[in-house]
């Protein structure tokens, strides 16, 4: 709690009341690996919909919200310091533009997203005091050079900050080096890696967006808080989009992740005495007796000793059970149609939002991948994930999701 208390002065977040006026919200609610990411990322190129860098999982830490603070899971029914919470939402909150932000914006971003990443590192004087000398350095010399690309100024800083510990890069999403030996071993943990960057071609939210612009969130973990959004937003319209993704790629995406040695570390569990056991997790990597990953459903302690493929099945029906439980009005979209058909999908969601059409879609980027994508990536553990399927409360979830048991039709 110091290094938060410390984080939280060092990052200098200013108050706003910004959030009584704004008038449009749009949630996606999904499991974990189900493609938000990538759905998040195109929808944020919509010059009317307003999105943060990242997840509210840090900002919710930040505050003293969520897990081993006022709940024993990812379950929050009472918001600590709204408030506070809502200030950090706004100053992340941004919108497309087409030029790169002044390099003091930049700079300034970089700093408080950088703080949420190493926390433990940052939060030392001597390390922010160089931290800031570095970012002073590259963005004097990207002035003085001209800089204006995306790509480049991210590799200059990146490199300039961790130009001694390289190793700290394998931790940002797409940057992760194929040798890597080594694993996430942060001793405070308040971004998930794999950690994103500030995006550049954005502007900051204003006052005068809040009454016509649509805020957009992406946090799976939000399934399980349902009412969250009006509480911060009472004079708002909060649509919500369920996200779908049939089970055997989604268990098979999770698993991945469980086993990634870089990303995917959400909870650790020593902080309130918890070991795990779970069996092709627990034995197979060094970080398994404490680390959780992804979502941390209401019923999680029944599976600290199951198989890592148990975890992961109920991982992905927690939270659609949690979704259909909570009877919210909700936009229905496949990320299997999304994949498919992007720009009728994309206009059907910019429908239900009450937005103009997206004139052109942007190329798809690869987001929070552990390896490059393919089609049917799930038929590497194609009879293990088969034989889960012929589970009753798996049929029955799928044909309520709208999915046939029909694996030839599973992308």
């Amino acid at each position: 709690m110091d290094v938060i208390d410390t984080i939280n002065v060092l990052r200098q977040v200013p108050h706003t009341d910004i959030a009584q006026s704004v008038k449009k919200v749009a949630v996606i609610l999904t499991a974990p690996r189900s493609g938000s990411s990538l759905l998040k990322s195109v929808l944020s190129v919509h010059p009317d919909i307003a999105s943060m860098d990242g997840e509210m999982e840090p900002f919710l830490a930040l505050t003293r919200n969520g897990f081993a603070c006022n709940s024993d899971s990812d379950v929050i029914t009472q918001l600590n310091s709204k408030e506070a919470l809502l200030d950090n939402i706004f100053d992340d909150m941004s919108l497309p533009a087409s030029e790169v932000s002044d390099y003091d914006t930049l700079r300034g971003r970089w700093i408080k997203r950088l703080l949420l990443q190493y926390p433990a590192l940052f939060s030392q004087a001597e390390a922010y005091l160089q931290l800031v000398q570095d970012l002073d350095a590259v963005f004097d010399y990207a002035k003085e050079q001209q800089i204006q690309g995306e790509a480049m100024l991210q590799e200059l800083i990146l490199s300039r900050v961790f130009r001694h510990e390289a190793w700290r890069l394998d931790y940002y999403d797409g940057k992760k080096n194929p040798a890597a030996n080594h694993c996430f071993n942060e001793v405070i943990k308040l971004e998930e890696p794999p950690f994103v960057i500030p995006r550049h071609y954005r502007r900051h939210f204003r006052s005068d967006d809040a009454s016509d612009k649509t805020l957009l969130f992406k946090t799976p973990p939000d399934v399980y808080r349902i009412g969250m959004y009006e509480r911060l937003f009472p004079n708002a319209q909060i649509r919500y989009i369920h996200l779908t993704r049939g089970y055997a790629q989604s268990v098979n995406g999770l698993i991945d992740g469980w086993l990634s040695p870089v990303a995917f570390f959400s909870r650790n569990l020593e902080i309130v005495g918890v070991n795990l056991t779970i069996k092709g997790y627990t034995n197979l990597v060094g970080f398994g007796k404490h680390w959780w990953k992804f979502d941390l459903p209401p019923n999680w302690k029944e599976f600290t000793s199951a198989s890592l493929e148990e975890v992961c099945l109920n991982q992905w029906l927690s939270a659609h059970q949690a979704i259909f439980n909570s009877q919210v009005r909700c936009l229905p979209v496949s990320f299997e149609e999304f994949l498919s058909k992007p720009g009728s999908t994309m206009k059907k969601i910019t429908s239900y939002l009450g937005l103009q059409d997206m004139s052109g879609l942007p190329a798809f980027p690869v987001t929070m991948a552990t390896e490059a994508p393919k089609i049917r990536r799930w038929q590497k553990r194609e009879d293990s994930l088969l034989r889960l399927g012929d589970r009753k409360e798996v049929r029955v979830m799928m044909d309520a999701l709208g999915y046939q048991m029909i694996p030839e039709t599973w992308l």
